[in-house]
């Protein structure tokens, strides 16, 4: 098995991934009842150099429950109907979640509205009220 290419950065090694194939449910006719083509991917995060405690926090909360409490991830791949599409697919998943978890949130600096955005919204409502004001019944004069 080949190791995984996430970033320029961070490349799981192939002793952190463990790979096995499981029958599948779905497209595949008669292949399906003989064949394993669903492949069950487990990353061992304990194993990958370079993830810190920020970076795994954070890929505990995107995987929820695929993260096992030994800190290994768990994906399962059964959409297509050959084990070699699957092991891509799930491979694929693997480096997208991982890439997602790399990404540290922005943190939002909290900010005043300007007083002259304060005083175009006050206008606004001004007008808006005053359309709302002049509706109304018709009085007949």
């Amino acid at each position: 098995m080949d190791p995984i290419r996430v970033t320029h950065r961070l490349t799981i090694p192939a002793e952190a991934l463990e790979e096995s194939f499981i029958a599948a449910s779905g497209p595949g006719g008669q292949n399906v009842n003989k064949v394993a083509t669903a492949v069950q991917l487990r990353l061992d995060t304990t194993r990958v150099p370079g993830l810190t405690e920020p970076v795994l926090a954070r890929l505990r909360a995107l995987a929820g429950r695929r993260m096992t409490e030994e800190g290994a991830l768990l994906l399962i791949s059964r959409e297509h109907r050959t084990q070699e599409r699957n092991r891509e697919a799930a491979r694929a998943r693997l480096a997208t979640l991982l890439r997602d978890a790399l990404v540290a949130p922005v943190i939002r600096r909290p900010t005043r509205p300007t007083k002259g955005s304060q005083e175009r919204r006050l206008a606004a409502k001004g007008v808006r009220s005053g359309i709302k004001r002049n509706r109304g019944r018709v009085s007949e004069d």
